[in-house]
C-alpha cells in the first residue's frame, strides 16, 4: 500500500505539472508571423474589390482605428458617411515589420487607382486569443517619384529579450495633433503627428535590442 500511496502521489505531480505547462503554454503569446500581416493586407485588399474600398476598411477596422482626410479623425465614425470611391484603389505591401510577440506590425507598400499611384503605411493589432486582424492606423500619399518596390516583400521582427522602458516620441510643436502608439509588448511603436497646416508626418519604430530604430518615416506635404 505504501508503494501504491508513493506511486500515486508520483502521477500526481507529474499530472500537475502537466496541466501547469499547458496553462503556461496556453498564456504564452501568439508566435511572431509577418506573412500573417501580409495575408491580412491581401485579404483587406480582395475585400475593398468585393464590397467597396470604404466597407472594406469600415468592417476590418478596429474600434480606435484613426485615418488622416488630412486631419486626424476617428474611422469608423467617417467611413460610415462616405460613398465608394468612383474607382476602387488596389494596393501591395512591399514589408511588414512585427513586434517581438507578434500581436502588432507595420505593413507599407503601393496602391494605384486608375493613373494615380502612390505609397501606403498601415498598422495592424492581432488579437492574442483569437489571432483576429484589426487595422488601427492607415495613411497614404501619392509622391513623386512613386517608390519602388523590391524583388521580394522585406519582413523584420524586433528583438526580442531586453525590451524598452518606454516607447520613443516626438515631441510635437505648438499647435500639433501628435499620438503614439505601442504593441503590448512595448517593441514596436508608431507615432503620427499633424500639423496646424494638415500636412502630417508618419513614423514607425522596432525595437532591434539597444534601441527603438525608424523603419518607415513618411512625411506628407500640406494639401
Amino acid at each position: 500500500m505504501r508503494r501504491l500511496g508513493v506511486c500515486l502521489l508520483a502521477l500526481s505531480l507529474v499530472a500537475s505539472g502537466a496541466f501547469a505547462a499547458q496553462g503556461r503554454q496556453r498564456d504564452r503569446p501568439l508566435s511572431a508571423n509577418p506573412s500573417a500581416f501580409v495575408a491580412a493586407e491581401i485579404a483587406l485588399a480582395r475585400l475593398a474589390q468585393e464590397k467597396g474600398q470604404w466597407a472594406a476598411f469600415r468592417e476590418r477596422a478596429h474600434p480606435d482605428a484613426v485615418l488622416f482626410v488630412p486631419r486626424r479623425v476617428a474611422a469608423r465614425d467617417w467611413l460610415k458617411r462616405q460613398k465608394g470611391p468612383v474607382e476602387t484603389a488596389r494596393w501591395q505591401a512591399h514589408a511588414v515589420y512585427v513586434s517581438c510577440d507578434g500581436n502588432a506590425g507595420a505593413t507599407t507598400g503601393a496602391w494605384q487607382a486608375g493613373t494615380a499611384q502612390g505609397y501606403f503605411t498601415t498598422v495592424w493589432l492581432r488579437d492574442p486569443r483569437k489571432g483576429e486582424m484589426r487595422w488601427v492606423l492607415t495613411h497614404s500619399d501619392a509622391p513623386a517619384p512613386v517608390r519602388e518596390a523590391g524583388d521580394f516583400i522585406e519582413t523584420r521582427q524586433a528583438a526580442c529579450g531586453a525590451w524598452p522602458d518606454a516607447p520613443a516620441q516626438d515631441g510635437g510643436a505648438e499647435g500639433e495633433d501628435v499620438a503614439v502608439g505601442l504593441s503590448p509588448d512595448r517593441t514596436l511603436s508608431w507615432t503620427s503627428a499633424v500639423r496646424a497646416d494638415a500636412s502630417r508626418r508618419v513614423t514607425i519604430r522596432l525595437w532591434n535590442g539597444s534601441e527603438m530604430a525608424t523603419v518607415i518615416d513618411d512625411a506628407v506635404a500640406a494639401p
